[in-house]
């Protein structure tokens, strides 16, 4: 039978295994584990959505060309969604959100550019008069961590703190 080549019984009715057939499969059982091993943590910026609810989302950051807000990802409740892949280029980075089934929103005091659906916006000035909307984005400091993430809570903030906590995701 195919599945019994390279095994023979040995004197006590137990399989045993030719090491030609053997050592190769433990080599790639090593090697795979090692590769695993071996692999950078992922690196990214999500957001959990810990509420029962549907919660839009917009990131603002700031990059080569100038400030860009993006938005809106749309995540379930009791879900993650990640907003950058990768390692994370900038230090700070904005967030804004909106409970799609009661109206609540995690906001703050900086404000940028959102647009009505799916947007990426350059700038953060006369978002108005450019035919924006203007919202106040929290601030998250990464420390420069290649990984972070968020989580919106039901929970409002007390004492300054935001009202979505950030962590690094690593």
């Amino acid at each position: 039978m195919w599945f019994l080549k390279g095994v023979r019984m040995g004197s006590a009715g137990r399989p045993r295994v030719r090491y030609a057939f053997a050592m190769p499969l433990l080599t790639l059982v090593a090697g795979f584990a090692a590769m695993v091993a071996a692999s950078p943590a992922r690196a990214d910026f999500r957001v959990c959505n810990a509420t029962q609810n549907l919660v839009g989302v917009g990131i603002g950051y700031r990059a080569k060309a100038g400030w860009i807000t993006e938005g809106w990802w749309h995540i379930e409740g009791s879900s993650c969604k990640t907003l950058i892949e990768g390692p994370l280029s900038s230090r700070f980075y904005y967030l804004y959100a909106e409970d799609a089934e009661r109206g609540g929103r995690w906001d703050g005091p900086i404000n940028m550019c959102v647009a009505e659906k799916e947007f990426k916006i350059a700038g953060v000035a006369d978002c108005v008069a450019r035919g924006f909307q203007r919202a106040g984005f929290q601030e998250y400091d990464t420390g420069e961590q290649a990984s972070w993430m968020v989580q919106l809570t039901d929970d409002p903030a007390t004492g300054g703190a935001p009202a979505a906590p950030g962590t690094n995701s690593q």
